[in-house]
C-alpha cells in the first residue's frame, strides 16, 4: 500500500482523478471538509439546476457516481487512505441527490436538508454507520474498487436517511 500522503493543492492537480474526488479544492479545507464539500455542492447544484431538466439530472447523477467511483478510488490509492477525508465527492453527489429529489423546496427547507444531511454523515447512525464499515479494510491491505465504492456508499445511506426524515416530516 502507497505510504500515507497529504492533499494539497499541488497533490491535486498531479492526476486527473484529485481534483474531481477532492470536489475542485473543497476537500482542502482545514477544517471540516465534507461540510465545506457539501456547502460546495449546494451552489453547485444553484447554479446549474436551473439549466438541468429531471431527465438531465438523472445523467449528471449516474455520470458523477461512475466517474466519482474512479476518482475517489484513484485518490484513496494516492493518498493511501481508504477513506480520506479530504475526498468529498461522495458527499458532492449525495447531496446532489437529495437537493434534486426535494425540489422545489424553500432556503430554509434546503438548509434543513443540509442540515440532517451532515448529522447522518458525522454522527454515522444506525444505517450509516453499518454502510460505513461494510467496506473497510485492514491497514496492510491494497485499497481497491470496493473501498472506491464504500466511500460513496455511506454517503448515499446518509442521503437516504435524511430523504427519509424529510418525507416522514412532510406526511406528519
Amino acid at each position: 500500500m502507497t505510504p500515507a500522503r497529504r492533499a494539497g493543492w499541488r497533490f491535486m492537480f498531479s492526476h486527473p482523478a484529485h481534483p474531481i474526488a477532492l470536489g475542485f479544492g473543497a476537500g482542502l479545507a482545514p477544517f471540516a471538509p465534507g461540510t465545506v464539500g457539501t456547502l460546495w455542492a449546494w451552489a453547485a447544484y444553484l447554479l446549474l439546476r436551473p439549466g438541468l431538466g429531471d431527465l438531465h439530472w438523472a445523467a449528471v447523477l449516474l455520470g458523477s457516481l461512475a466517474v466519482g467511483w474512479w476518482a475517489c478510488t484513484a485518490t484513496a490509492r494516492h493518498m493511501g487512505t481508504a477513506d480520506p477525508s479530504a475526498v468529498v465527492w461522495d458527499e458532492v453527489i449525495a447531496f446532489w441527490l437529495i437537493l434534486w429529489l426535494i425540489t422545489p423546496a424553500s432556503f430554509w427547507a434546503q438548509a434543513g436538508a443540509f442540515v440532517l444531511f451532515r448529522f447522518f454523515d458525522a454522527a454515522k447512525p444506525g444505517p450509516v454507520a453499518w454502510a460505513d464499515k461494510l467496506f473497510k479494510i485492514r491497514r496492510s491491505q491494497p485499497i481497491g474498487w470496493a473501498q472506491g465504492f464504500g466511500i460513496l456508499f455511506d454517503d448515499l445511506v446518509a442521503a437516504l436517511c435524511t430523504l427519509m426524515v424529510i418525507a416522514l416530516w412532510r406526511a406528519w
